[in-house]
């Protein structure tokens, strides 16, 4: 594994080094390089710099640009305006560069200096109930943080914190034990997600119908919570089959979704409840909280109700019962204590914001988080209808997840049928590519967008073969494909790179793009930004797109080594795109 510096980081060392040697007091200075629609790159920090020195500006990049060698890497330099530098490199740089790429089964992406070990908390579904559209940003958004920071070389711990735990499971397990045979399964074959998530919505629905209707059923619901919390072992037993019919529903859900959900990182609510009572009691003999009318709690300067009175973190109530804040700063120290966190995200709904400030400023308070551990949350917007308003059925229901990726596939596989002859797909390719296209363009509409905005859920829009959508890059990647097939069949000419071609607009263009792609792989794991992914990937699909138009790889004839340089590029460009791809989840077929 090599990894390969790239042209702006080249370029980047030789400005900087004539900027050093001309101004040796400014101590390590930054060109501030950039991409350039004027040139390849510009580098504007010599005005900065300039200032800095009391040195005209326009004169210390003449001086800067006398200094610079040009011919291998730099081929012209020039000043503009008042100080910036525009810079073009040698179409032989691009081709040598992408080369070293092409060599290496990373694509030259270097690993992180100094990995970590990040805990990612996402995909968190609540036991005994289905999973709707809320859920599916949380899933696909941190399965894509998880795919970018471990290709970076960070060591990443998945935890899936489901909501397995509370006072509603007084009502289901005595129901259940009343009950008995209502989670009973007809056969000994495995059970679908379907008819697990059937069982479970009956037996809530009977259950609440029962609660709220007959008072000693609720009384005793009331006294089975008590047993739970007690660990009373037959009432324990209930709440695992809970537990463990959910399970069969979720994974038939992440099944769907072509996600890898492995059950040790499913830690749930009830996996912090030994820690809840120390928990309470560091935070106490700390300081960091105190009682309040019986409660424990955490009071902040900038955190006030409407009367303007303090809103506090309620680590424990006054009954004695522990709230959310208590399971999430106990998941904190075991997170940070025991699997040796360096980093923690949190891919939550926006509206939680104010929880987890609450809960990560007390965790500083308590030692717990600090500057070598910090927490993060990744906060994410609603899920909207075509209206503009958060996503309903037509009754004013939630929308199912199910329901909706099954719709997507449905679509996504009318489409694949509509080519599927013309190049020859079998019924069984028409259903796999049917799956890969629907679910890819679930998650790329969610992940092309910055986590934080809103985006309607149009599927429509998503099953598009134009415009931003994963069908789009989907159908560049197999188009590639398509071509490097046919030009082996002719068996001339095999991708080959020809670093002394003089390369046209085009394929300059797209060459600049494949080198970026390390740099933008890091900036999206720093920012724990997919959407910048899905950008460039769209990006590098619309310059493939310009470039077959423009240069003829296979026909009309270009002169064999033309050719062959731009089956180069064609192979790079698709490594690139499934490379990306998969960093999202998103699968490329080879046919479509």
């Amino acid at each position: 594994m090599a990894s390969v510096p790239s042209l702006a980081s080249s370029v980047n060392q030789r400005v900087a080094d004539a900027l050093a040697s001309a101004l040796p007091d400014a101590g390590a200075s930054d060109p501030l390089l950039r991409r350039s629609d004027r040139a390849d790159f510009q580098a504007n920090g010599i005005l900065a710099l300039a200032k800095k020195a009391k040195a005209n500006p326009r004169e210390l990049a003449t001086t800067v640009v006398e200094s610079i060698p040009t011919g291998d890497l730099i081929r012209e330099i020039e000043v503009s305006g008042p100080g910036f530098l525009n810079i073009t490199v040698t179409d032989r740089a691009i081709i040598e560069t992408l080369t070293a790429r092409a060599a290496d089964d990373r694509l030259g992406v270097p690993l992180a200096a100094k990995p970590g070990t990040t805990v990612i908390d996402y995909a968190q579904p609540n036991v005994a109930k289905e999973m709707h559209v809320g859920h599916l940003r949380s899933a696909v958004i941190g399965a894509a943080m998880v795919e970018i920071l471990e290709f970076t070389g960070e060591k990443v711990v998945r935890r899936h914190h489901i909501g397995d735990w509370g006072t509603q499971f007084g009502m289901l397990i005595q129901y259940l034990l009343e009950h008995p045979h209502e989670l009973d399964h007809g056969s000994a074959e495995e059970v679908s997600g379907e008819e697990a998530m059937s069982n479970l919505n009956r037996l809530y629905k009977a259950s609440r119908a029962l609660f709220d209707s007959d008072e000693e059923f609720k009384t005793r619901a009331r006294a089975r919570v008590v047993d739970l919390q007690a660990g009373e072992p037959e009432t324990l037993a209930l709440w695992q089959r809970f537990v463990d019919e959910s399970k069969i529903y979720f994974y038939s859900v992440f099944n769907k979704l072509d996600m890898d959900i492995q059950d040790p990182d499913v830690v749930g609510e009830s996996g912090y409840n030994d820690m809840l009572v120390e928990t309470c009691k560091l935070l106490e003999e700390s300081g960091v909280a105190v009682r309040s009318n019986g409660a424990l709690c955490v009071f902040f300067d900038d955190v006030k109700g409407q009367d303007g009175n303090p809103t506090p973190l309620i680590v424990q109530k006054s009954d004695g019962g522990f709230g959310y804040a208590a399971t999430d700063l106990s998941a904190i120290r075991d997170r940070v204590g025991n699997l040796g966190a360096t980093e923690l995200i949190y891919v939550v709904d926006a509206r939680q914001s104010l929880h987890f400030k609450m809960v990560f400023e007390t965790a500083r308070r308590a030692g717990w988080l600090n500057d070598e551990v910090k927490a993060v949350q990744l906060a994410f917007g609603t899920v909207l209808g075509k209206d503009g308003k958060p996503f309903k059925t037509r009754e004013g229901e939630t929308v199912r997840l199910v329901d909706l990726l099954d719709e997507a596939v449905e679509r996504a596989t009318a489409v694949v049928r509509e080519k599927a002859e013309k190049i020859g797909l079998s019924e069984a390719e028409i259903v796999e590519n049917g799956q890969y296209v629907g679910i890819g363009a679930v998650k790329y509409a969610d992940l092309s967008t910055s986590a934080a905005r809103d985006y309607k859920f149009d599927l429509d829009q998503m099953v598009s073969l134009t415009g931003d959508t994963s069908v789009y890059l989907q159908y560049a990647y197999a188009r590639i494909k398509s071509i490097l097939r046919k030009a082996g069949e002719a068996g001339d000419r095999k991708p080959v790179a020809h670093p002394e071609l003089e390369l046209a607009p085009a394929e300059r263009a797209l060459g600049l793009h494949l080198d970026q792609f390390g740099e933008l792989i890091a900036e999206a794991a720093a920012d724990h930004a997919p959407h910048k992914v899905a950008a460039y990937l769209y990006q590098l699909s619309s310059l493939f797109a310009t470039f077959y138009e423009q240069c003829p790889v296979v026909k009309p004839e270009p002169e064999l080594v033309v050719g062959e340089n731009r089956l180069f590029l064609c192979e790079l460009t698709a490594r690139t795109l499934s490379k990306g791809m998969s960093l999202l989840g998103i699968r490329t077929p080879e046919k479509l």
